[in-house]
């Protein structure tokens, strides 16, 4: 699949350059003429890359990068401000609000499809390891859960049996089928802790429209 790079630029024939030589380099590129615009574009479509345009009218790339940057969503993008600015200053500016890097115009376009492809490979990692560290909390999650299922579980298997010892000998049929129902219960949350503790690879399927569900063997 290509990579997704959002071009945020008010100049007309800058916009059209860039999105000429992305989309020649195998990018698949969208475009906004400001801030405002991108994020309501970002609410369709989420970028590997956002190149923007430091001063731009409505929303600057400033602006832009604070409140991509500060979003739980989008916070990933690897964020690249095109700017005439190139002081030390506006820099250190910039890396505050949480930009990932600067390209000091006028660009030279092979610089630009390095620096892009340098912002990908991180984008990637940080996903990776993003993927990583959230597989692992659904490891230990699961093994907490399935720990804490065993423990009130053997009580209620030995308090099970301590009852039918003792109606052993005056229960009737639909006693027995209730112990029955009971038993098969306790059986299938005994087998849910085990898989439970012993998760090493978890995988979410899909349960509804806007929920997930660990995916047990």
């Amino acid at each position: 699949m290509s990579n997704k790079i959002l071009v945020v630029e008010d100049e007309k024939d800058t916009l059209f350059i860039l999105n000429k030589l992305l989309t020649k380099n195998n990018f698949e590129v969208f475009s906004a003429t400001n801030g405002q615009e991108a994020l309501e574009m970002l609410d369709k479509e989420i970028p590997d890359v956002i190149v923007a345009d430091w001063t731009m009218p409505v929303m600057d790339g400033l602006e832009l990068c604070n409140i991509v940057k500060k979003d739980e969503k989008f916070k990933l993008i690897y964020f690249i401000i095109l700017t005439a600015r190139a002081s030390l200053k506006d820099r250190v500016t910039g890396l505050d609000i949480g930009a990932d890097d600067f390209l000091v115009k006028p660009v030279q376009n092979q610089e630009l499809l390095a620096r892009i492809r340098s912002g990908i490979r991180i984008h990637n990692l940080q996903n990776e390891l993003k993927n990583i560290e959230h597989s692992k909390a659904l490891v230990e999650m699961a093994c907490t859960i399935g720990h804490k299922i065993n423990n009130p579980l053997s009580s209620l298997l030995i308090a099970i049996k301590n009852i039918e010892d003792e109606l052993k000998s005056e229960r009737s049929n639909s006693l027995s089928e209730d112990f029955k129902v009971i038993n098969e219960s306790v059986e299938r949350i005994k087998v849910l802790a085990n898989d439970l503790a012993h998760l090493k690879n978890p995988e979410l399927v899909q349960y509804t429209d806007d929920s997930k569900m660990i995916k047990l063997d």
